[in-house]
This record gives structure tokens, C-alpha cells and sequence, in this order.
């Protein structure tokens, strides 16, 4: 996967097993593809606020962003406010980050750029 477009058309696939999980260099790699994206939890999840200017606007986001968790059979936790969302992905079957994670991220940013 060579960019943030590369990302956003993947498909996330079944991931179980630590073997999955994303050794430093491949997390750094993937996330210099993700403007406005960190890494938390001591390297154990990938999160981002998306700010909007109303209520509305963040709750067609939360339910684009459902959509998408649904089709790709890949769920972010989600703390909704007024104006904000905190989006979180972690892949618990792997004890960490995976690929579906990045994969996940850049399809949520891909809704407001």
C-alpha cells in the first residue's frame, strides 16, 4: 500500500493471532500516510478527533463511519460529542495494531477530505 488512496480502497481481512500485529517499522510506515493520526495506548491503538461545526455534521459522520465498520467487519470505538468525534482502532484479535486498523483510519479520513 503506497499512499492514503491505496488505504482507502483496501479491504481489511480476518485477523487473529499476534502474528498480525504491526512491528514499529511497519506502524511508522503506514502512519506518516495518515495526517492527523497518532498512535496511543503505548503503541496499541490509532487515534484521531474529527472537529465539525454542529451536531448534524457529526452525526452523519459517526453514521458514515458505522457504514463502513459494518462493511469491513472492523469496529472503531467512538466518544461522540457535539461537535467532535474520537475515532480509536485497535485490533484486539492480534493484542494491537494491524493492518485493518490503518486500512479503517484512512477510510474515515477519506469522509471529510
Amino acid at each position: 500500500m503506497a499512499d492514503l488512496t491505496s488505504l482507502a480502497q483496501a479491504h481489511c481481512v480476518p485477523r487473529k493471532g499476534p502474528e498480525h500485529k504491526l512491528g514499529d517499522a511497519r506502524v511508522s510506515g503506514l502512519l506518516a500516510q495518515l495526517p492527523g493520526w497518532q498512535v496511543v495506548e503505548d503503541g496499541h491503538a490509532l487515534s484521531r478527533t474529527f472537529t465539525f461545526r454542529d451536531y448534524h455534521h457529526t452525526m452523519a459522520f459517526v453514521n458514515a463511519l458505522a457504514w463502513i465498520a459494518h462493511a469491513e467487519d472492523h469496529h472503531p470505538d467512538l466518544s461522540v460529542h457535539y461537535d467532535r468525534v474520537v475515532v480509536r482502532y485497535s485490533t484486539h484479535d492480534v493484542g494491537g495494531l494491524s493492518e485493518n486498523d490503518f486500512i479503517c483510519a484512512a477510510r474515515a479520513s477519506a469522509l471529510v477530505e
